[in-house]
């Protein structure tokens, strides 16, 4: 249901994100090679080495018993091209959990989202915010405003269009050093902790 969502009510920022792809050379490499995160596309990334994105990627899957064929497929938008970057957004999630640091708990997916919508403009990563935010008691939801909406909005205007990087081109590179190319600021401590006071 959220996913049907996102792909109805998405369709001019899936426009817009297909026009940036287009307009970047790395952009135009992912819009032709068309690569799907699947299993099988990152199961090499269970064999890098300790400091690396991909083996941070494994750890990051592996600890949650996640699986990169878990994302349930575009059903909702007929046009090839806005089909395939609807779904390439969705399949680079984890990318960016690793990428800025944020956790799967509320805290780490309600800062990862807001970053999601300031790069994109999905509407869908609006509510989700707007939603998301009332499932934490007020004090979080104090530092939600103060520390984490602010951070999202920075981080989110100052990294590398997170939509023209072929981050499966990368699993050997160098975690910090892939953050620092790519410009990216990791997120404040309470979104990367596993247990936060909500």
């Amino acid at each position: 249901m959220v996913a049907a969502l996102g792909e109805t009510t998405g369709v001019v920022a899936l426009q817009g994100m297909l026009r940036r792809m287009q307009d970047s050379e790395t952009g135009r490499q992912i819009l032709q090679d068309k690569p799907r995160v699947t299993n099988e596309s990152v199961a090499h990334a269970w064999d890098m080495t300790e400091g690396t994105f991909g083996h941070a990627y494994a750890r990051f899957m592996g600890d949650r018993n996640f699986l990169a064929g878990d994302r349930p497929p575009v059903r909702f938008v007929d046009d090839v091209e806005l089909a395939y970057v609807a779904a390439r957004a969705r399949e680079v999630h984890d990318f960016w959990h690793v990428l800025f640091g944020c956790h799967t708990n509320v805290f780490g997916e309600l800062a990862l989202k807001a970053v999601e919508l300031v790069q994109t403009g999905m509407p869908m990563t609006a509510l989700s915010v707007l939603g998301g935010q009332f499932r934490l008691k007020a004090p979080a939801r104090a530092q939600l405003y103060q520390d984490f909406l602010p951070w999202a909005v920075r981080a989110g205007f100052r990294s590398a269009d997170l939509m023209c990087l072929y981050y499966e081109k990368h699993f050997e590179d160098n975690l910090e050093d892939l953050r620092r190319q790519w410009r990216i600021e990791i997120a404040p401590a309470q979104a990367r902790k596993s247990k936060v006071q909500l």
